[in-house]
């Protein structure tokens, strides 16, 4: 039965799956939202972003909902919907929850928290590195200026990490179409390790000295008809004369730094210039000067300017001492301009330099005219790393989980591997006199307080439910790895399914479950009576859990809204997570969930665990019988059918239900132990009489 209702339930799910698109917010209800003086404006053509205008119409930030740009799922399986506004600037103005089902801020610990979290991006700079720390963790003291930490919350550091790479996500992508100059498209890097030897006309010739020819006349043309096309009378007399004859190279190629300057002062350059600074030659010839005579060196030049994209690159001179080796042209004017690529410089993408020529008009309070003339640069690919498109060099977001977890995983990951090798050996290093009433307490100590309350590690049907959703709807599964521990559980509880079945987590791995079988212990040390259910009442009451499986399946099918608040059937938010820090109504039944398996062991696990039934479900994959069984168990002997408080063991064969069974290996215990298993005791005392005779 268990094997025909999972499939009946993949079946209704692919057939049934509602589409998850919800539209996106009209003008009206986006304009409700938008905070006077500021002003709802046109929407892009091309992103689903909207302009906000400020008090005088004009472009003064842009608004958008994150579903719409970064659907990144969280832990439901669904993306949190998020309305961010940014200024032009770049500036975080206000950011507010739409819709999000995270099951820590639905019905844990409420959206308070969130909304708190939130806030702190208010005034903050996209262009800063934000990272989220993890609750009472301070910042580096590697910390640069450059970075921005916020806060995370308390239990919900993973889902606060996926509402910050979202609104990243998304921000970035509003700002490299519409503030190039706050986020820049990844920029490429000069490629070291290509050197090839060529002369100036080669450098030429292939593009990596680029010119820019102007004769007065080309001057006079471009100031004809202003009230300053007459006041250069140089430029009137001699209309074929050298105005200026400009040559630009980049010097972080070696195959123009190498062929250009002497070794020497090449030398000096490359120790003067920082890592994200790219040099840029200028040689000159003309009457025209490519600086002021009061021009201070180190500082920026005010005929000389540089943009990409449309936008403002700074740069300064590098005070560089020129040597050009010999053979070279002769040049009147030479400088080394110095671009800082962490502001949006990309040397592998065209760009243009411009020269600005400037006249006066007039002897008293002369007025200044100026004209701007454009080289462009056209890199050759071929010269540069370029960036993997839309990774901009940077490291995934949820790779910070695993570092900040790399210790507690591997003290988990040598858990797992005792538990493996505890459960292999099992015959000879758990069970056996007083052994396993010593090592087994131990072990599910370690799973209840470092797995559970420490590691947050409980597994949950809300993870099943988000990969279902993502299976059949968002096919992003990239939520998983922010939660390192649990997906290191998950990963081994999917191995155990085949090896040992379902009992590997729900017997030992499972914090909730080791709770409860605690309370029983407990229950037995004040004196409780214990309830022995009936094996048919067993076996009716088994099939609860199944219903309730097929309710949260059923949920998701037809009622989306609800199927967060139905898997409240599960305590273990309240009871592991949370630590009982929740509303009473919450508390009160999971501590009623544990009080009962005072008297009935482990109830909620064997009656009302969705998470036991779909990993019953699974464990039809194991593929071995691994607990040892005897022709003579059930028949004549049943003490492992009476001692089992699972119920698990038929009565009449005994043999093992591994559906039920949560591998407390009591019934293997008996099994080796020659003053308790009745065919061992018969059988000695056969061989004690025929000894004897």
């Amino acid at each position: 039965m268990p094997r025909l209702l999972g499939v009946l339930l993949v079946w209704a799910w692919v057939v049934a799956w509602p589409s998850a698109s919800q539209a996106a917010l009209d003008a009206e209800q986006l304009a409700r939202q938008v905070v006077p003086p500021m002003a709802l404006g046109s929407k892009d053509e091309r992103l689903p972003v909207w302009q906000l205008l400020n008090s005088g119409g004009a472009l003064a930030g842009y608004i958008f909902e994150t579903r719409e740009l970064a659907p990144i799922p969280g832990f439901s399986g669904t993306p949190m919907n998020l309305l961010v506004s940014i200024d032009t600037d770049g500036n975080f103005l206000d950011i507010k929850v739409l819709d999000q089902n995270e099951p820590v801020f639905v019905s844990g610990l409420g959206p308070r928290p969130l909304h708190e979290f939130l806030y702190q991006y208010r005034g903050r700079s996209l262009a800063s590195n934000i990272k989220v720390l993890p609750a009472g963790v301070h910042k580096p003291a590697d910390a640069t200026d450059a970075d921005s930490y916020f806060d995370g919350v308390t239990k919900a550091t993973a889902s606060v990490r996926i509402a910050n790479q979202t609104i990243l996500s998304a921000a970035l992508k509003v700002a490299r179409e519409k503030l190039a100059h706050i986020a820049p498209k990844p920029a490429g890097h000069a490629r070291q390790d290509l050197f090839e030897p060529m002369r100036w006309a080669q450098l030429v010739e292939s593009g990596l000295v680029q010119h820019l020819h102007l004769s007065n006349r080309d001057v006079q043309l471009a100031f004809a008809g202003t009230s300053f096309a007459d006041d250069d009378p140089e430029a009137e007399q001699d209309p074929e004369g050298l105005y200026l004859d400009l040559w630009i190279a980049d010097l972080n190629l070696p195959s123009v730094a190498k062929n250009l300057l002497a070794p020497a002062p090449l030398a000096t350059l490359q120790g003067q210039l920082e890592a994200s600074e790219e040099p840029i030659l200028l040689l000159a010839n003309g009457r025209h000067r490519l600086v002021a005579a009061n021009f201070v060196r180190n500082s920026v030049p005010d005929r000389l300017s540089l943009r990409q994209q449309g936008f403002p690159i700074s740069l300064r001179d590098a005070d560089a001492e020129i040597g050009l080796l010999p053979g070279l042209p002769d040049f009147e004017q030479a400088m080394i301009l110095r671009v800082d690529t962490r502001f949006g410089f990309d040397p592998a993408s065209p760009w243009n330099f411009i020269v600005k020529a400037l006249r006066q008009h007039g002897s008293f309070r002369p007025a200044t005219g100026s004209h701007e003339f454009v080289l462009t640069q056209r890199p050759d690919p071929r010269y540069f790393v370029l960036p993997a498109p839309d990774q901009a060099g940077q490291q995934p977001p949820w790779l910070a989980s695993w570092r900040d977890k790399a210790p507690d995983l591997l003290w988990l990951s040598l858990f797992l591997g005792l538990l493996s090798y505890l459960l292999l050996r099992h015959r000879q290093r758990l069970t056996g006199p007083g052994r396993l009433a010593t090592l087994r307490p131990l072990l599910l100590l370690i799973t209840l307080f470092f797995v559970g309350w420490w590691e947050q590690g409980q597994l949950s049907m809300v993870t099943l439910m988000g990969l279902l959703r993502a299976i059949f709807q968002t096919h992003n599964f990239a939520f998983l790895l922010y939660d390192p521990v649990s997906l290191l559980l998950w990963v081994y509880t999917l191995i155990t399914l085949i090896v040992w079945g379902r009992g590997t987590f729900c017997g030992w791995l499972c914090p909730f479950g080791a709770l409860q079988e605690f309370a029983h212990t407990l229950g037995r040390k004040l004196g409780i009576n214990e309830w022995r259910l009936s094996a048919d009442l067993t076996r009716r009451l088994g099939w609860i859990k199944y219903v309730i499986l097929a309710g949260l399946i059923g949920s998701l099918l037809f009622a989306t809204a609800l199927s967060d608040r139905l898997v409240e059937v599960e305590p273990f938010k309240t009871a592991i997570t949370l630590t009982f820090q929740r509303a009473w109504p919450y508390v009160l039944y999971a501590v009623a969930c544990v009080l009962v398996s005072m008297v009935v062991f482990k109830g909620y696990c064997r009656f009302l665990c969705p998470l036991g039934a779909a990993l019953v479900l699974g464990g039809k994959l194991r593929r071995w019988d691994w607990l040892v069984r005897r022709q003579e168990c059930g028949t004549p002997c049943k003490l492992c059918y009476v001692t089992c408080r699972y119920e698990a063991i038929e009565r009449q064969s005994g043999a093992i239900r591994y559906d039920d069974c949560f591998q407390c290996l009591e019934c293997v215990e008996i099994y080796d132990d020659t003053t308790r298993c009745v065919p061992l005791i018969q059988q000695a005392r056969s061989t004690k009489a025929s000894t004897v005779s």
